[in-house]
């Protein structure tokens, strides 16, 4: 995965790779330059997924906190194992409509077992990310969306078992984009089996009251209205 940052001017300013376990954030302050949005997420010629960021250069803006690889609680290693590393990009939606904000409920497959989430999910190899969260958002949730613009791209590092009991050096890069739903049905979960379990409207007054993950609530309170 490649990180690109352009000025307002239009001119790019630095083209570099996603190392393991970094924040787009950090690799772009260490380059001189602070994020200010993200711009948009496609594959280049090669397939190689390029994201783009709107950039001004550092001035007087200390550099971000990094914050440290989390770790499954109890993890205990055997003897000679190590964590496998490995990067996941996935692509998420916050989707409104006249009946409200689009939630998915986490399975036991996860480790937010009962916990909400925004519908959305990994990106298969080759595949843009637009038509991955749209896919994503009807295999969970069975609503047809029309994609808006990508408002976040979030970035998280833990060690821990995958479902497979696999250990795993894990970093997650989470792009979210806006949606609306023009004709929205009762929600269907349609990929039984997976890691969703449930999948409902919440009115948009009403979301502070949902169990969310830490993630999305922090996520949800900067881009929903207040």
């Amino acid at each position: 995965m490649e990180l690109r940052g352009v000025e307002a001017s239009g001119d790019e300013r630095f083209a570099v790779p996603l190392p393991h376990g970094s924040d787009p954030t950090l690799v772009a302050y260490d380059l001189g330059f602070v994020i200010e949005r993200p711009l948009d997420a496609e594959r280049d010629a090669g397939g190689e997924l390029v994201l783009r960021f709107a950039v001004r250069p550092v001035a007087d803006e200390a550099r971000p906190g990094q914050r440290r690889a989390g770790r499954d609680a109890g993890l205990a290693l055997g003897e000679g194992e190590q964590p496998v590393a490995r990067q996941r990009v996935a692509a998420y939606a916050v989707v409104v409509s006249t009946r409200g904000l689009l939630a998915t409920q986490y399975s036991s497959r996860t480790a937010v077992d009962g916990r909400w989430g925004m519908p959305g999910g990994g990106i298969d190899p080759g595949e843009e990310p637009g038509a991955a969260v749209v896919r994503e958002v009807h295999e969970e949730t069975a609503q047809d969306v029309e994609l808006g613009a990508l408002v976040a791209v979030q970035s998280s590092h833990w060690v821990g078992r995958s479902p497979s009991g696999r250990a795993e050096d894990f970093h997650a890069v989470r792009l979210v984009y806006r949606a609306t739903c023009a004709e929205p049905e009762d929600p269907r979960v349609l990929d039984v089996g997976g890691t969703t379990a449930d999948a409902r409207w919440v009115e948009l007054d009403r979301w502070r009251s949902v169990s969310w993950t830490a993630n999305w609530r922090e996520a949800l309170a900067q881009l929903l209205p207040r």
